[in-house]
């Protein structure tokens, strides 16, 4: 008898005398982790204004859950885990999402993050428009809507007024259609900061993504960074500088980043299984 039969008949043995004594198996217990959240109900989410967003134009802009790229699908959901493995263990709730400059892919990185976040059937999640400069949230989408971010910032509307649900379950947006030339100055304001403090508070807890400017190009992610919990840096394969990310991790070096995303990557893996 060869030494891993021996082994199981010993299992098989001890198995039945426990049985035969009424000895029970340890009771398991429950990991809690960033995979198996608390089960929210969701009757006690708040609900929002409707906005609709189009399938075509999602599809176009590669946005989920359009997009039919197996190898891509599969990147969010890791970087969704990957992300909830970061932020869970620290409580943090809020995301700062930037590039080093324009053209990295920041603004696609935002909204299929929350996307992939919100097709947890636990995980509710905030989108806002944060790009004060070029705000292209609402462009990608496809979205329309009467009043957006901008027009919060200004007095002409009231938070209730610029939040929407979408045909997207738990995923509300905050979209916005104006530019500022001086955008760092309202990131300071007290109305944003009310804004801020209104979306951490939200009961149940949402994870909020704020999709912010390049980095190097202004001052608006060093103004709003100490108010998100993290941040997390996309950069492109090819194109993002090697001085351009020396430049940002000087930046980010006080910040709590919660990690750097590779876009356009050359590497695939289009295995059916791994």
């Amino acid at each position: 008898m060869s030494l891993i039969e021996t082994a199981l008949k010993k299992i098989q043995q001890n198995a039945g005398r426990q049985e035969a004594t009424g000895a029970s198996r340890p009771p398991q217990r429950r990991v809690k982790s960033a995979n198996n959240p608390t089960p929210v109900d969701p009757k006690a989410v708040r609900r929002y204004a409707r906005a609709t967003i189009d399938a075509a134009t999602m599809e176009k802009n590669r946005i989920l859950p359009q997009v039919q790229d197996t190898s891509a699908l599969r990147a969010y959901k890791i970087m969704r885990t990957r992300v909830l493995q970061r932020m869970t263990p620290n409580n943090w709730n809020s995301l700062a999402i930037t590039g080093t400059e324009s053209g990295q892919g920041k603004t696609l990185t935002a909204i299929n993050l929350a996307i992939a976040l919100a097709q947890d059937p636990n995980t509710f999640v905030f989108l806002v428009d944060l790009d004060l400069q070029r705000p292209q949230i609402a462009n990608y989408l496809g979205m329309t809507f009467e009043r957006g971010l901008g027009d919060y910032l200004v007095g002409e509307a009231e938070l209730d007024q610029i939040i929407y649900d979408t045909s997207i379950e738990r995923l509300s947006i905050i979209p916005n259609a104006r530019s500022f030339e001086h955008s760092s100055e309202y990131l300071s304001t007290p109305r944003l900061l009310d804004l801020v403090n209104a979306l951490g508070s939200e009961s149940p807890t949402r994870i909020v993504i704020y999709d912010l400017p390049p980095l190097l190009l202004s001052d608006d992610v060093l103004t709003f960074a100490p108010h998100a919990d993290g941040v997390l840096l996309v950069v492109t394969e090819g194109t993002t500088a090697r001085g351009s990310l020396e430049r940002s991790k000087e930046l980010l070096a006080e910040m709590n980043l919660v990690g750097v995303v590779l876009n356009r990557s050359s590497e695939r893996n289009d295995s059916p299984y791994y």
